[in-house]
């Protein structure tokens, strides 16, 4: 029935001024819109609404993440603008945070200024 509707992510903050300073400013996403319900954003074609909550707790999985054709580009220029990588224990990753799953794919972390969990993933 949702095959051909367009996927619309969502995720909670606490500070949405915040909030936008880093998906604006330093992920570089487009803003669409901003009203006291969310921060629209424009995530390549999905829609991705940054919206206040009341009360917050991040969680320790990942929330949202990108698909990125050159994770190591990704992750050089995102640390350039101040974003820290996650280092797991007991993950094999390399020096910059990336970790190379069995079949290939490399993943690095790291987290928003709420500390949702987010992701760059380069498939195989």
């Amino acid at each position: 029935m949702l095959g051909a509707a367009s996927f619309v992510g969502f995720i909670p903050v606490r500070d949405v001024a915040v909030a936008r300073g880093f998906y604006e400013g330093v992920l570089e996403l487009r803003v669409l819109e901003e009203s006291p319900f969310a921060l629209v954003l424009d995530a390549n074609g999905t829609m991705l609404r940054v919206t206040p909550v009341p009360e917050f707790a991040p969680q320790p999985y990942t929330v949202a993440g990108w698909a990125v054709p050159d994770i190591r580009a990704a992750v050089r220029a995102l640390a350039g603008k101040g974003v820290q990588f996650a280092q797991y224990d007991g993950m094999s990753q390399d020096e910059a945070g990336v970790w190379t799953s069995p079949n290939g794919d490399r993943v690095a972390w790291f987290k928003d200024p709420d500390g949702n969990t987010l992701s760059l993933t380069a498939f195989g």
